[in-house]
């Protein structure tokens, strides 16, 4: 049985089963493991990690009497707080006030992918020119910025979908790219002007240029990064503002490259703010960086599903992030964003394809497998929020436990 409690509350003998935040966030090498060394306890105590989930079946329980949640009741607290996010988001975010012609998934996912290659190839520069110690020029990227942002005008899932798919060996790169499409994203869905949402985009394909100064050894390491190391790389974020600031990047994005590891509870990092002193686009920035972090590979853990990922980040959401921000962030990706496994009431399984205007619990989906029978089924795409359709979403599905090796072409490779 797993149990949420406070790291002041941790003693020897006891399970870790997880840490609670993105692994992205802390120096540990194993998440899971008996609780044996006072030294891992120290470490633990010291560290800006608040709680941490045990496993009371395979180590100690807590005492009699000592606050701890059950795995049953955060589930069901994320998920009252995520239907919370969207029926706000719902009424409390205008929409953008300027459209492009809308797109269907399918043909907007053609464009995407060449977006997403230019850009990559586009980032690739940026990183060698700073690597070189030249100085970069973000007005080079208002271009692609402008392509992105007409993109998700047209259809919003498509690029920020197809972005998330990455390697390994071009994470870097693609994690820029990824943020810059969630950003712009996230602006629209806030109502912001053009002029804003372009600051975001360039913002978000920015904010990690400081990686450049990283050794690469480091940068590409196939596996959890020593105490030493973790420190390298939490210096990135002064890196980057550094390289950036007599480049002319508006003030606000400079400002989110070196602030878009703060946390609103005053835990971040570089500079250790809180709440109202961090600005408003580097708490967008901190929202959507953790969010592609987590739903992406790495060569050490593989990423979460991206519904998973948004019930995560609503635990954290009351240290980590701006409630209103993360509210509309929710709307902006949907209750279940495209990619997501969940289970229909049939007992079929779907992969998320598109989100349905005004019905984020009612996604369009591609169903194509059978649990009754355990065999795949002919692939049917349904719109759960057409009139008429019986079919709803009864539960997330973890994608590990299934391992369904072309889940991820089920919703992109028609397009892409």
């Amino acid at each position: 049985m797993l149990k949420r409690i406070h790291v002041q509350h941790l003693t020897l003998g006891m399970y870790l089963h997880e840490f609670c935040g993105s692994w992205m966030e802390h120096p540990f090498w194993r998440t899971r493991f008996l609780l044996e060394d006072a030294h891992d306890l120290e470490l633990i105590h010291a560290s800006e990690i608040h709680e941490v989930w045990i496993d009371v079946s395979k180590g100690l329980d807590v005492a009699a009497g000592t606050h701890s949640v059950s795995r049953a009741e955060a589930d069901a607290q994320a998920e009252a707080d995520l239907q919370q996010a969207a029926a706000h988001s719902a009424s409390a975010h205008p929409a953008p006030n300027i459209r492009r012609q809308p797109s269907p998934m399918v043909q907007e996912l053609r464009r995407a992918a060449q977006i997403c290659a230019a850009s990559k190839k586009a980032v690739v520069s940026m990183f060698h020119e700073a690597r070189m110690g030249r100085a970069v020029d973000p007005a080079q990227a208002q271009e692609l910025i402008e392509d992105m942002s007409d993109s998700i005008a047209r259809n919003p899932g498509a690029l920020v979908s197809l972005a998330r798919l990455k390697t390994a060996d071009d994470y870097t790169y693609m994690h820029s790219v990824a943020v810059a499409a969630l950003m712009i994203s996230l602006a629209r869905n806030l109502g912001m002007n053009e002029e804003a949402v372009h600051i975001a985009g360039t913002a978000g394909l920015m904010h990690d240029l400081g990686k450049a100064k990283m050794p690469m050894e480091v940068l590409n390491k196939p596996g959890k990064l020593t105490d030493e190391e973790f420190a390298i790389m939490r210096a990135h974020p002064v890196h980057s503002h550094a390289m950036l600031k007599d480049s002319g990047l508006h003030p606000q994005a400079l400002d989110a490259c070196l602030h878009h590891h703060e946390k609103m509870d005053g835990t971040g990092y570089p500079d250790r703010l809180q709440g109202e002193q961090i600005s408003v686009l580097a708490r967008m920035t901190a929202i959507c960086d953790v969010y592609d972090a987590i739903t992406s590979n790495r060569p050490y853990k593989n990423g979460w599903d991206p519904s998973e990922s948004l019930r995560r980040m609503a635990e954290w959401s009351k240290d980590h992030f701006d409630a209103r921000l993360f509210q509309a962030f929710v709307k902006t990706m949907g209750i279940y964003p495209v990619g997501s496994l969940v289970r229909l009431g049939s007992g079929r399984l779907a992969v998320v394809t598109e989100q349905s205007p005004d019905a984020l619990l009612a996604p369009r989906v591609r169903v194509f497998y059978s649990t009754k029978s355990q065999l795949r089924i002919p692939p049917e795409l349904l719109d759960l929020s057409r009139p008429g359709c019986t079919e709803k979403i009864v539960a997330r599905e973890d994608p590990a436990q299934w391992n369904f090796p072309d889940l991820n072409d089920l919703w992109s490779s028609a397009g892409a």
